[in-house]
């Protein structure tokens, strides 16, 4: 990604520490088993409408993707689902790629998010975010989709 690029994140970002993410691709076999691909794949930051984690996996551009995402000291995994964005090489670290994934919205149809992820992910980012937001450009301002 160029830095001379617009940027066109409307949601603040932020790290939890140890936070890690377990996936899988919306795969008709993958579905039929239900069982999750890689696990406890770290997870760099996250935001309302979004991820970046790593992978040793690369992924196509806009394949379906379920997540559990563990946070310590949360007893239940948060469900998400949404697509992959992107994906590029990690040289040089011990997981080979970095994954960008956009969340599908929160709502009560179906492929939609569970409302109250993002109420938790607002909670996450007001206990992990940094006290100094003057640098930020339009996180805070509520820029999110939900849908009814």
């Amino acid at each position: 990604m160029s830095n001379n690029s617009i940027e066109r994140r409307t949601c603040f970002r932020f790290e939890i520490p140890g936070a890690t993410t377990s996936y899988k691709l919306d795969k008709f076999l993958s579905a039929l088993h239900g069982k999750y691909g890689e696990e406890f794949c770290p997870i760099l930051d996250i935001s309302r409408g979004g991820m970046r984690f790593v992978s040793q996996k690369s992924f196509k551009i806009n394949t379906k993707i379920h997540m559990k995402i563990s946070v310590p000291g949360e007893r239940v995994p948060m469900a998400l689902e949404g697509r992959v964005r992107w994906s590029a090489a990690n040289p040089g670290k011990s997981y080979k790629y970095q994954i960008g994934v956009q969340f599908n919205p929160y709502g009560e149809k179906k492929g939609q998010n569970y409302p109250g992820s993002l109420v938790k992910i607002i909670a996450l980012e007001q206990k992990f975010s940094p006290d100094d937001k003057s640098t930020l450009k339009s996180s805070a301002t509520g820029d999110f989709e939900i849908d009814g």
